[in-house]
Order: structure tokens, then C-alpha cells, then sequence
């Protein structure tokens, strides 16, 4: 016998040895009497062999779970792919081969590499999103937040990726470009289908203090994603119409300085107003060139830019008329899409007000200190003495913000109002390889979800997933027509694909029931595992994907299918 370490002769033959022995399945034994760990790991994309990225993330998940088990613990150590998605298309296409055996390919070799590595996962619950026997309780679970009210088609502004003709979240969209390929993003409007996460927003942001065992940093962007501000709706009204124009502040005590109003350039009003003003003209180019424009650049936008509509709103505190002007810095998807503009105390409306000539008022002052608005170089801080503000002249602030609301109340001007930063989530591509959407559009019955004993919705094998034209499943010659299962009338099948944040919001749970036929998962396996006691990945999802998860469990509990309503207590 050789006294040299020989791995290709040594580590195959005890791989062996682990699987024979079934070393590293968890045991379901109800007289297994062992306290249970189940160990998760984020799982990896197949979009090649391991590197070495992966040989570092997986590693310490490794060591978690063989400490639990040398401690003498019942562990759960599952492991899955997470291979649906735009680039096993993009190198499908490439390639000129199916993304499924691309992927499969892939998963295949990595699963080599993983045994080679001599990973303790249990292999008997290995999953794909991308298998039917997966996704079709991906569509399930679709099907059951459309009949709850949180899934939900609308026309929407998005990012749009000309070459890979698909929607971009805005984390997708790198400098005005698209982080795969690097085609300059377009902007379009189109229906797109999303999950009313924002129905969620304040349980996600309290259930926040749960997670003590979460690193401080991902607490941090977790509440920052969420965003919650408190402050007050206040409406103003456009003199030359009489219309009522709602917007919404945190600082209704800085109303008083309000020297101009500012539509966002998708404001509805817009268009209207700037035809009413003679305006249109010099409003177009900016609208039409916004348009243009990607979402991500748009929120990106020059805080300068800008053009007077040439009509004015009444501040309801005061009956001053203060002129408006439509701008890109001001964003439709979060507030009203309008805003008052306070050029003293706010850097973008100075900075604005500046730039147009628009004069600047002082209404908060440092105690014992007077501010010249003619001669200040930047906005000053809100937090100070109120000046000028009628009968809240001498008022501390930021402390006057809540007597400033009641009293807006009281007078009917406005009301106590919270805005979350978390918009809905986009839940739409335009792809091939991904999840398609359960429903059916019948001319007569409106959006009808595909019934349980029809799913799962399976993709066409056939389909002509190159680029060019419509998406690969609206182009197809046949599968996307059907009959509705209401009416059995003619109608056809939504043709837009799952976001694969969908795939992974909710693959932990499978893990516990693999091969369940009657449900995405059996209740008693996930309550017996569930939560998982440590989940192990990258930083990089610690916003999306995690918040996304956290989500689908809150919906799940509410549905009555789940006991807990966070996944992960410890990262």
C-alpha cells in the first residue's frame, strides 16, 4: 500500500461507501427520537461545472451540517437546481440546442462535481424547477394567490432588453444597459402580471424584528427595500381647472414653504393640463424622450431637468398659487406621481428651483440663526424653529409634524398617511424557458386560472424559442390556443413565463415531501422540518430573494398552509 495521499483512488471509493450507507439521509422515522436540523443551502444555478465560488458557499453549509449530525443530530441536508431562467435560454440559443438539454447537462455535471467533492447531501430529494413534477406546483401555488386576490394583471412601465426581448428588474439594468448582454435598455409599456407583495409590506417590516439571528446588514436592507414613511396626503387644487391633485409628504410642516408643484412626466393629468396651457409642445419632447428612457434611468434622472406646464396649484394651507411644471426626478411609482416642491428644505427641489428661477422660502430655522433664501448655496435641514408658517410660527420641528397633520385633518386638507418604497413584484417575462402562467384568456369570461387537474401547464417541446418577433410560446402555432374551461368557448393561453424569483420563493418547502403527488408539499413533513434552523448563501440575495420567500410564507400561513410565517430565523 502506497503511504501517498491519492485522491482519485481514496475519496471515490468512500463517496461510495456514504451512498451505500445511506449516510446522509434524513430520516422521516417517526421513532427516530433525534433532535431534527435541517441545514439549507441557496441552490445553484446550472449555468456550468462548480467554480470556485461554489466550492467556498457550499463548503460552509457542508460543515454546518456534519457538525449537526456529529452532535448526534437528525439533518436534513437537501440539494436542488434553480434551472429555469434567461441564460440556460440565451446559451441554448447560442448553441442552437433546447434549454432543457442544456440544463439538464449542466445539473448532471455539477452533480458530479458534488460527489466529487464529497458534499453530505441527501440525494433522494434532489429537485429541479425546471422538471414538470416542480413547476407544475409552482403554477399551483399561482393559481391559488390569483384566486386570494395577490396576483394581478396591469399596464406597467418596464425595462426592455431589445436584444434578449425580455423585462429587466431595475437590479438587472447596469448603467442604462442590460447586465447580460450589454444592449442599451428600452423603456416600454406593457400588461405585465405581478404578486401583490405590497399587501404584505407592514408584516414584512415588523416580522423584521424576529430575525435576531440575522446579520445586522441584511436587517438593514431588508427595512430600507420595504421602506416605510409616515407623513400626511395633502390635496392641492389646479386653479385653471379646478381639479383636486392629491400628493403625499413626510414633512407637512414645510407645506408653508412650498414655492412650486411638480407632476412626474407618466402623470395622467399631464397631457390634459399641458394641451389646456398651450404648453404641449415644449412638454412633449420630454415625455416622448422619457418614454424612451429605461425605468432604472428614469429614477437615475437629472434632478434639473424640467419644463413649466403653465398652470397653477393652490396650496390649501395658505391659497397661494404656485406654478407647475412636469419632471422626470419625480417618480410615478412611488407617492401620487405629484409632488409640492420646498426648495428651502429639499436638495432636488433647490437645486431645481434654482436652475428655473424659482424663488426659495425659508419656513424652518436653525434656533437663534436667520437664513437668507437670496444667498443659501444648498436646502438646510428640516429640523429647527417653523418661520413663516402661519399659525405654526415658532412651532419646533420635526416635532410639529404630528400637530400639523391633526390639524390638516381637522380643517379637511389632508389626512395621516404611510408610503412603502416596495412596489409590487413583477412577476412577467417574455421568455421560453420558465414557468408559464396558468391562466387562460376567454373573450367572454375574462381571465380564467387553468383548473388543478390541468396543470401542469407543460411548455412545448416544438417552440421556437430564437429571438426575433413575439416571445417563443405567443408565436407558437398551437399550443397557446385552448378552450376555456368555464364556458368551453375559444380562447387562448397567457403566453408569458414565471420570473424565476417565483421558481425559489418557495423550493426549501418541496425538499421536506419529495415526490408528494397530492400538494406542493404534505403539511406534517414541512411542520416537522420547518423553519429551517440554518440557511446558508451570498449576500447578493439578501434582499430579493430573501424578502421574496419571506413573502410566500406569509401568503402560504394566510392560505392555512403553514404554521410559521418566517422561513429562515437564522442566516
Amino acid at each position: 500500500m502506497t503511504r501517498r495521499y491519492d485522491p482519485s483512488e481514496i475519496e471515490p471509493k468512500w463517496v461510495k461507501v456514504w451512498e451505500d450507507e445511506r449516510l446522509y439521509e434524513a430520516s422521516e422515522d417517526p421513532d427516530d427520537d433525534r433532535p431534527r436540523f435541517y441545514a439549507l443551502d441557496m441552490f445553484p444555478y446550472p449555468s456550468g461545472d462548480l467554480h470556485m465560488g461554489h466550492a467556498e458557499a457550499f463548503s460552509g453549509g457542508d460543515a454546518v451540517a456534519r457538525y449537526q449530525a456529529m452532535r448526534g443530530n437528525n439533518v436534513l441536508h437537501p440539494i436542488g437546481w434553480d434551472s429555469f431562467g434567461l441564460p440556460a435560454e440565451n446559451a441554448a440559443i447560442k448553441r442552437g440546442i433546447a434549454p432543457a438539454g442544456w440544463t439538464d447537462a449542466n445539473v448532471d455535471q455539477q452533480a458530479a462535481s458534488f460527489r466529487r467533492m464529497g458534499m453530505s447531501f441527501d440525494w433522494t430529494r434532489r429537485l429541479l424547477t425546471s422538471d414538470p413534477d416542480y413547476y407544475g406546483w409552482t403554477q399551483w401555488l399561482f393559481v391559488r394567490l390569483f384566486e386570494k386576490g395577490l396576483a394581478y394583471r396591469k399596464e406597467s412601465p418596464v425595462n426592455w432588453c431589445p436584444k434578449d426581448l425580455t423585462v429587466l428588474a431595475n437590479e438587472q439594468v447596469i448603467q442604462g444597459r442590460c447586465e447580460r448582454c450589454g444592449t442599451l435598455v428600452e423603456r416600454r409599456d406593457l400588461i405585465q402580471w405581478f404578486f401583490k407583495i405590497t399587501d404584505y409590506a407592514q408584516r414584512l417590516l415588523d416580522d423584521v424584528d424576529l430575525l435576531v439571528d440575522w446579520p445586522e446588514r441584511v436587517v438593514t436592507m431588508q427595512r430600507n427595500w420595504i421602506g416605510r414613511s409616515d407623513g400626511a396626503d395633502v390635496t392641492f387644487t389646479i386653479e385653471e381647472t379646478g381639479e383636486e391633485i392629491t400628493i403625499f409628504t413626510t414633512r407637512p410642516d414645510t407645506l408653508w414653504g412650498v414655492t412650486f408643484f411638480v407632476f412626474a412626466v407618466e402623470h395622467p393629468a399631464v397631457q390634459r393640463l399641458a394641451e389646456l396651457a398651450g404648453t404641449w409642445e415644449q412638454v412633449r419632447p420630454l415625455v416622448e424622450r422619457a418614454r424612451a428612457s429605461s425605468v432604472a434611468s428614469h429614477e437615475e434622472a437629472d434632478t434639473k431637468e424640467g419644463v413649466p406646464l403653465g398652470v397653477h396649484a393652490v396650496n390649501p394651507v395658505n391659497g397661494e398659487r404656485v406654478p407647475c411644471f412636469v419632471a422626470p426626478y419625480v417618480l410615478m411609482g412611488y407617492g401620487t406621481g405629484a409632488i409640492m416642491a420646498v426648495p428651502a428644505h429639499d436638495q432636488r427641489d433647490f437645486e431645481f428651483a434654482r436652475q428655473h428661477g424659482i424663488p426659495v422660502r425659508v419656513v424652518i430655522e436653525p434656533p437663534g440663526r436667520h437664513l437668507d433664501p437670496e444667498t443659501m448655496t444648498e436646502a438646510i435641514p428640516h429640523e429647527g424653529v417653523m418661520v413663516n408658517s402661519g399659525p405654526f410660527d415658532g412651532e419646533p420641528s420635526p416635532a410639529s409634524i404630528a400637530k400639523v397633520t391633526a390639524w390638516l385633518e381637522h380643517e379637511g386638507r389632508g389626512r395621516p398617511s404611510v408610503q412603502y418604497r416596495l412596489r409590487d413584484w413583477l412577476i412577467s417575462r417574455q421568455r421560453y424557458w420558465g414557468a408559464p402562467i396558468p391562466i387562460i384568456h376567454c373573450p367572454d369570461c375574462g381571465e380564467v386560472a387553468v383548473p388543478d387537474d390541468q396543470l401542469p401547464v407543460l411548455l412545448p417541446e416544438d417552440a421556437d424559442f430564437q429571438l426575433g418577433g413575439d416571445s417563443p410560446l405567443a408565436r407558437h402555432p398551437t399550443w397557446k390556443h385552448v378552450t376555456c374551461p368555464s364556458c368551453l368557448g375559444q380562447a387562448v393561453r397567457d403566453t408569458d413565463t414565471m420570473d424565476t424569483f417565483v421558481d425559489s420563493s418557495w423550493y426549501f418547502l418541496r425538499y421536506c415531501s419529495p415526490g408528494y403527488d397530492d400538494g406542493p408539499f404534505r403539511r406534517e413533513d414541512v411542520e416537522r422540518w420547518m423553519p429551517a434552523d440554518q440557511y446558508t448563501g451570498g449576500v447578493e440575495h439578501a434582499i430579493l430573494h430573501l424578502l421574496y420567500c419571506r413573502f410566500i410564507t406569509k401568503a402560504l400561513h394566510d392560505l392555512g398552509m403553514v404554521s410559521f410565517v418566517e422561513p429562515f430565523p437564522k442566516l
